[in-house]
């Protein structure tokens, strides 16, 4: 079978249902051990099983499963524990919460090994990692899902809508970002050396965590459901060391559409992850102030005006869930939603919301944003993932 048609049934890919998913987390820092809070409040998932190098971290997860009403997992520590929980029979899913030059690893072994997988942003460091995601998940048959919560984003879910509407017209541009000031968190923490974001912010030469930004985006501009990126150019201001350092990603895409996205955690601006799209009709922003200027309106509306308007729109396959994390008190619902929504599908056999390929482009941007740097902010193409089989669908859809 030629690749290219081979590569176009991970298009919309469907796995068989499982009734009752079984997950095994491996790494239990932070961000796995409040995934094993959060799951509390998702039907039809079991954690069976959780690996980490410190024997306190995986104590500690049973811990939180007993507190919750759940069975203890299985354990499994050392440097062969992720291994040898991918091999259990029992395991459904692997949720991978390393730290994330272990992810295309980890997530690429999971998968031969006969797992679904879900890991944490970004998914690969580099092009060919992504391309490895690709490859076996193809070979393989199994789901890789990248989590990206901000696509769950309650304004980004209206905007959708108010665009599929037809009320923002043709989107003919977008902006987002990850901007946080994490300078004095770094400082008062042990400085870059240990802090691993600011770490890898100054190993990179470009957008070294692009996928809050470039996440919503890619379904605003359904990315490889008839439009794909086709070049960037990259550059990233001079600072003092972590201070004052901003990297800047300008993309244009095959239909001529255009895309901006920074990376900021060394200045002192707010918070901001910009989420904005601008159309022939209207308009659309969340930060820093949200802002709603529709194809109906005369004069745009801000603030809590613009985030009361945004309710109105809600997004069949999302709002339900957005509901049912308010009615359960989740403490991000972002999360609630991106939890639900996998396990849902999974249950279902429907294909899930974020694809091999959107885990590839988007986490692509690290690697080729530095490219572009590195070349005085010369262009750069982005891959076609999908060999040629970019516009077979007509836009995202949630099952």
């Amino acid at each position: 079978m030629h690749d290219t048609f081979s590569r176009s049934q991970l298009l919309e890919f469907a796995a068989p249902p499982i009734s009752m998913v079984h997950v095994g987390i491996v790494g239990l820092g932070h961000r796995g051990l409040k995934a094993v809070e959060r799951y509390a409040l998702v039907e039809g998932v079991e954690i069976v099983a959780v690996a980490d190098h410190k024997a306190s971290s995986t104590a500690e997860a049973n811990r939180l499963l007993v507190v919750s009403g759940r069975p203890e997992a299985k354990v499994f520590n050392g440097g062969a524990g992720a291994s040898e929980l991918m091999a259990l029979d029992s395991v459904d899913l692997v949720y991978i919460c390393t730290d994330w030059h272990n992810h295309a690893a980890l997530a690429i072994e999971a998968m031969h090994r006969g797992k679904h997988v879900a890991v944490e942003v970004p998914a690969a460091m580099t092009v060919a990692e992504c391309e490895m995601l690709i490859s076996t998940s193809l070979s393989t048959q199994r789901h890789c899902m990248m989590l990206e919560n901000c696509l769950y984003d309650t304004f980004s879910s209206a905007t959708r809508v108010m665009a599929g509407q037809g009320l923002l017209g043709e989107i003919t541009h977008c902006e987002g970002a990850y901007i946080h000031d994490l300078t004095g968190y770094i400082d008062d923490n042990g400085g870059p050396d240990r802090n691993w974001m600011a770490r890898d912010t100054l190993a990179q030469a470009g957008n070294a965590y692009p996928t809050h930004s470039i996440g919503s985006i890619g379904l605003h501009l359904n990315l490889h459901r008839g439009d794909r990126m086709d070049y960037l150019v990259a550059m990233t201001s001079r600072g003092a060391g972590l201070h004052g350092r901003v990297s800047n990603t300008l993309i244009h895409t095959k239909k001529g559409r255009t895309i901006l996205l920074q990376h900021d955690i060394g200045t002192p601006r707010p918070y901001s992850r910009l989420q904005v799209v601008c159309g022939t009709k209207g308009f659309a922003q969340k930060y820093p102030v949200p802002t709603l200027h529709l194809a109906n309106m005369t004069t745009a509306v801000e603030g809590g005006e613009a985030l009361a308007l945004s309710k109105q729109f809600r997004e069949e396959g999302v709002a339900e869930w957005l509901d049912d994390g308010v009615a359960k008190g989740s403490p991000n619902v972002m999360n609630h939603v991106m939890d639900c929504r996998l396990i849902h599908c999974l249950r279902n056999g429907l294909p899930l919301d974020m694809d091999v390929f959107d885990a590839a482009e988007w986490s692509a941007i690290i690697e080729l944003s530095a490219r572009s740097v590195q070349m005085g902010s010369q262009p750069v193409a982005v891959p076609d993932f999908t060999q040629g089989n970019w516009q077979q669908l007509s836009g995202h859809k949630f099952y």
